[in-house]
């Protein structure tokens, strides 16, 4: 969702300068890219390692996540060929899924936002045991649509989210963002989803 479907990773960057403000630390888009494709969780315990802050995990989450959420409920601008994209595999009666790390919380105002008919479900990071770059969110949607996961063409711009989708057996396609993405056997790089069709996910799924 982030980074490749919707334009989050500077909401994010805005968020996160935030609440390291109120931690009493500061924040680069150096500290961000340790964080691309991760969990909340793992965000937050970042934040308290490098500020050393007497601050509640909890209190932290709630204060990304409620920042995140204001954002995307105001805007979630989507990425470059991603409408077209979602709009040719409706079409054509491909179903897809939503798998994010982020919660449910900034999930659901993005599928308000980009339109819920685009997908047949969705796979929340606070859903899973294991967030990416563990394959539970991969596997889980791929069950939940009864699909082979080898015959599933994961669409991912950050190396965590890549590794999942590799991990779960998955085609992958990757579209890199914040963080470089190199080529890979049996892994498509390409710079935007301009560059994706219909016809090229039917290719690289056999």
């Amino acid at each position: 969702m982030d980074g490749l479907l919707i334009d989050s990773e500077r909401l994010w960057l805005e968020v996160e300068s935030e609440v390291m403000a109120w931690l009493g630390g500061t924040w680069t888009p150096e500290h961000q890219e340790r964080l691309v494709g991760g969990s909340l969780s793992i965000a937050v315990a970042y934040m308290l390692e490098l500020t050393g802050a007497d601050a509640s995990p909890e209190e932290i989450g709630r204060r990304m996540l409620d920042g995140m959420h204001e954002r995307l409920t105001a805007c979630a601008p989507m990425m470059p060929g991603a409408k077209e994209l979602l709009a040719e595999l409706r079409a054509a009666g491909v179903p897809a899924a939503l798998v994010s790390s982020s919660h449910r919380r900034l999930i659901e105002p993005v599928l308000d936002a980009v339109g819920r008919e685009h997908f047949v479900l969705s796979v929340a990071g606070d859903e899973v045991g294991n967030t990416k770059p563990h394959p539970e969110p991969y596997l889980t949607a791929a069950g939940r649509l009864g699909a082979d996961p080898s015959r599933c063409v994961v669409l991912e711009d950050s190396p965590n989210g890549v590794a999942a989708g590799e991990a779960a057996g998955c085609v992958v396609v990757a579209v890199p963002g914040v963080l470089p993405i190199p080529p890979a056997p049996g892994r498509t790089v390409v710079e935007s989803l301009r560059e994706i069709g219909l016809a090229r996910l039917r290719e690289l799924a056999g």
